[in-house]
């Protein structure tokens, strides 16, 4: 049994003749922020029905490890399997040791339980919260690299730069204004006393026949 557990290992799929495959799949770490843990990783086994037909590489396994003839090692494991679908259809126990037990329901339904003494003896890990002040690292800002020790004074001056855009906008005005005063105050006078001592020509209507 434990060469076809190696194999299940290595390949994480085993197929049974006239049963169906077993998958072993990975459970990735998990986080339990309730907690504040780091749930180690396992494995976990699903059975498949269909798709019951080992590949000739697994047959050249079994012969590898077990030193048979080809012809011997696929009759070793046709007598496995079956075997193990005879104790299935009579309700029996069909232990697949070091792996768990196979059983069925009342419709015929094959399942596959995990024997949990058989997993990663691995515990949770304690995940605190590391907080660190006062702690430079470079960011990019742009196309310049800066320091976040940096970056409160580069913010202050560009909101000081933000905030004072007005002053410039009300001392131009002012400038404005005052140039406006100037020349109305020298030309603005003359031009209206000017306009009042022109005379407009008159010129004399022709005459027209009836």
């Amino acid at each position: 049994m434990q060469s076809l557990n190696n194999y299940l290992y290595q390949n994480k799929s085993i197929s049974i003749p006239g049963l169906g495959t077993l998958h072993m799949e990975r459970i990735p770490a998990r986080t339990d922020f309730v907690n504040r843990q780091l749930l180690p990783p396992g494995y976990t086994f699903r059975f498949d029905k269909y798709f019951d037909a080992p590949g000739k590489d697994f047959f050249s396994y079994i012969s590898s490890v077990k030193h048979l003839t080809d012809y011997d090692a696929i009759k070793w494991y046709n007598e496995f399997a079956y075997e193990l679908r005879s104790r299935i259809r009579n309700r029996e126990q069909a232990v697949w040791e070091g792996l768990g037990t196979f059983h069925s329901d009342d419709n015929g339904e094959i399942y596959f339980e995990a024997d949990r003494r058989y997993e990663l003896a691995l515990g949770p890990v304690t995940a605190e919260r590391v907080i660190r002040e006062n702690m430079e690292h470079h960011l990019l800002v742009g196309d310049r690299e800066r320091t976040t020790g940096e970056m409160p004074e580069l913010l202050t001056h560009t909101e000081s730069k933000k905030d004072s855009w007005w002053i410039y906008a009300i001392v131009i005005a002012a400038i404005a204004l005052s140039l406006c005063a100037v020349g109305f105050m020298r030309n603005g006078f003359r031009f209206f006393s000017s306009g009042n001592q022109q005379t407009v020509p008159a010129y004399q209507m022709p005459v027209i026949s009836r």
